[in-house]
């Protein structure tokens, strides 16, 4: 499984695939905006190394077409951008979210959401 972040047209390979499906190389590529849509070659190389990379696998051949699904959920993938983003401030979160809370993008429903989820996790940890 890719152990890296996702570059930005992976990104957007993965999510065609996490929104869409099955897809082949075509219809990755017509997933894109058609305008500055990526050369075919570019999204089929892409493609093949993220294969390669174990995010996402063949599961069939229809024709010369080979249709692809991901292997890697939204949530690794988003999870590997948050995780990079936290590591360019030393690894603490709290500058990321002093800026969301300036930015109105944090709101107080957001951190009482946060709170259950650490309790969630607090109770599965005193279980173990």
């Amino acid at each position: 499984m890719v152990d890296r972040k996702l570059t930005p047209l992976e990104l957007q390979i993965m999510e065609a695939l996490w929104t869409q499906g099955r897809l082949s190389i075509r219809e990755v590529q017509e997933a894109f905006p058609e305008d500055g849509r990526p050369a075919y070659t570019t999204i089929q190389t892409t493609v093949y190394r993220l294969e390669e990379q174990g995010a996402v696998r063949r599961v069939r051949k229809i024709g010369n077409a080979h249709v692809f699904e991901a292997l890697m959920t939204r949530t690794e993938g988003r999870g590997r951008l948050i995780d990079e983003l936290i590591g360019l401030f030393g690894g603490r979160p709290q500058p990321v979210m002093a800026h969301l809370v300036e930015t109105g993008k944090l709101t107080l429903d957001d951190v009482r959401e946060a709170e259950k989820l650490i309790q969630e996790l607090s109770r599965k940890e005193s279980k173990k």
